[in-house]
């Protein structure tokens, strides 16, 4: 057993997940005080639950399961009986008909006559994997209890499902919606959307079931599995509550519906795909109550802050918010425009499409089709008498150049633009063919985002980093290092361990990383001169902006998030 155990420390120095000191240091401590070597490491907090169990895993040769990302079918659950599961500490996660064989998720994946009782009891051949016992025990009490899975579940015992709904259900959506058992799939899937905070909804048909994803704090979660005979039944109704075709499975379509489950009122926007195994359906949830956030509330402080504010409260000029999709560019202004707005100015918006309506503000959703661009309304707009103009987003030269043009006549103008950072924006209005001079004198500032998970505050645990990244954190910080931080002679960074508040993530939660670029007599000669994007970032840095990867490295020494989060996002 000593061997197996000292290869678990080797497996994770060959992971690189521990360094060659801490490798020492756990083995001369475990023969030392004659401790087992996983528990060094975990008294040393080395690596986490979900590293030690992976590196038994490859010792044992045993497949490793994360069932934070694994939906249970409502079919398959009732094939190991509640106390079988609570008694061995395992949970079914998937069928395969064909090879008449049951995956099962064990804490004890060599616990033989725990595998031989399971197959008598469920009639198929089990395939063990390894779990990590906290998230099994997670898994049971959500799944067992009265949770999403099971409440699907009684809905699809009420009765056989038709693979049609009829239209005329959609007479009085209030009483279908709480009866039938589609409708009550439907509106299950739609209340535990609303309770996990989950921004989208995604329904995939596959080859041999449909899936059900939530994308909460920006990553996507599976769920739950439904049974693959249910998903036009399933794909008709939200689609009925849509107000969309429910005959046209060949085209795209997009819809919107409001949804309420109590206590709040949500608006989802609704937006069918074709597949080769049907129709994909993607709802985004959009929470009418709650408000806009303050700029300081998305996370915005300090000389970002002051610098975003001083470009807001000039008359005229361009403020564009950079990033790429996802990163809150939208958020981020509409809490500029709700600071804006008051009943002395006119606010006029053109956006693709409304996400959240703004009381005062003149808002305008694009429709190509009917020849309302961003640019014709631009136009429009101008004779609108407006002070604030916000354009959904910068696509091609002939919106950059009505966008100079408005901001060159006294407008205060704010739009989007996918560059990577800050100083992106500028070469990138550059290629879109606006004349450097006027890019110069039209820009007020750009400002570059990303979002980045909070630790959960239920689960927070401090620990002690590798001086790899301590040395790697004041590198990118430089002289913005707390000095402080290290009187003790050590710096404690933080993470989540997982918690059922957190459904296990150790995440909770988002906040923005900025970074807040002025154009001032300096920046404004680069452009000018063409310069390149990192010849603009080295000067801006040199005059006191705080790039958005030291505006990361901050927030991990302040415990609001982690440094896995900030280099996901803000990696160079």
């Amino acid at each position: 057993m000593r061997n197996d155990e000292r290869n678990i420390a080797d497996i994770l120095f060959s992971q690189k997940i521990i360094s060659q000191e801490q490798l020492a240091l756990v083995k001369l401590e475990s023969v030392n005080k004659g401790k087992d070597i996983e528990e060094v490491i975990r008294s040393h907090n080395f690596a986490n639950d979900e590293q030690i169990i992976k590196a038994k895993a490859a010792l044992l040769n045993i497949p490793f399961v994360s069932l934070s990302t694994k939906g249970i079918s409502p079919e398959i659950l009732p094939l190991i009986p509640e106390p079988v599961a609570r008694r061995y500490v395992l949970i079914p996660f998937l069928l395969e008909q064909k090879t008449n064989t049951l995956s099962v998720a064990m804490k004890d994946p060599l616990d033989i006559s725990a595998i031989e009782f399971v197959e008598r009891k469920s009639g198929y051949t089990i395939k063990a994997f390894l779990g990590l016992e906290n998230e099994i025990q997670q898994k049971i009490e959500e799944e067992y209890s009265q949770g999403l899975t099971t409440e699907v579940t009684q809905a699809l015992k009420e009765s056989t499902i038709a693979a049609k709904l009829e239209a005329e259900e959609s007479k009085n959506l209030n009483q279908t919606i709480n009866e039938a058992p589609v409708a009550k799939i439907v509106s299950t899937i739609l209340d535990y959307a609303v309770k996990s905070r989950a921004s989208d909804v995604h329904i995939e048909p596959q080859e041999d079931r449909t899936r059900v994803r939530y994308r909460i704090d920006g990553i996507l979660h599976e769920k739950l599995a439904l049974p693959k005979k249910v998903h036009d039944a399933v794909s008709s109704r939200i689609k009925i509550l849509s107000d969309m075709k429910i005959d046209e499975k060949r085209l795209p379509q997009d819809g919107r519906f409001t949804f309420n489950n109590g206590d709040q009122e949500v608006d989802l926007r609704v937006s069918s795909l074709p597949t080769v195994f049907g129709e994909k359906i993607v709802m985004r949830l959009l929470k009418k109550s709650g408000g806009v956030p303050t700029l300081t509330d998305l996370g915005l402080r300090g000389t970002a802050l002051k610098n975003l504010e001083t470009a807001m409260i000039r008359p005229h000029g361009i403020i564009l918010i950079t990033g790429p999709t996802g990163s809150g560019k939208t958020t981020t202004l509409y809490s500029i425009l709700t600071k804006l707005n008051t009943s002395k100015v006119n606010i006029v918006t053109l956006e693709d499409p409304v996400e959240y309506q703004i009381a005062g503000v003149n808002q305008v959703q694009i429709n190509p089709l009917a020849g309302l661009t961003f640019a014709s309304g631009l136009r429009a707009f101008l004779r609108q008498d407006p002070n604030i103009i916000m354009v959904g987003e910068i696509r091609d030269a002939e919106t950059t150049d009505l966008a100079i043009q408005a901001a060159l006549t006294g407008h205060l103008v704010f739009s989007t633009l996918h560059t990577n950072n800050a100083s992106g924006a500028l070469p990138r209005l550059l290629d879109m063919h606006a004349e450097p001079y006027l890019v110069a004198s039209a820009l007020n500032a750009t400002m570059g985002q990303r979002v980045v998970r909070r630790i959960c505050n239920f689960c927070k645990e401090a620990y002690q980093p590798p001086q790899a990244i301590i040395s790697d954190i004041k590198a990118v910080l430089g002289n913005l290092f707390p000095q402080d931080l290290e009187k003790n002679g050590t710096i404690s960074l933080y993470r989540g361990k997982g918690c059922p508040e957190c459904s296990n993530t150790g995440y909770s939660g988002r906040i923005g990383v900025y970074e807040v670029l002025p154009i001032d007599e300096k920046v404004g000669r680069l452009i000018l001169q063409r310069a390149a994007m990192n010849d603009i970032e080295k000067v801006a840095t040199d005059e006191g902006m705080i790039t958005m990867k030291q505006d990361g490295y901050l927030k991990i020494l302040e415990g609001i998030t982690t440094i896995e989060e900030v280099l996901r996002v803000a990696q160079d």
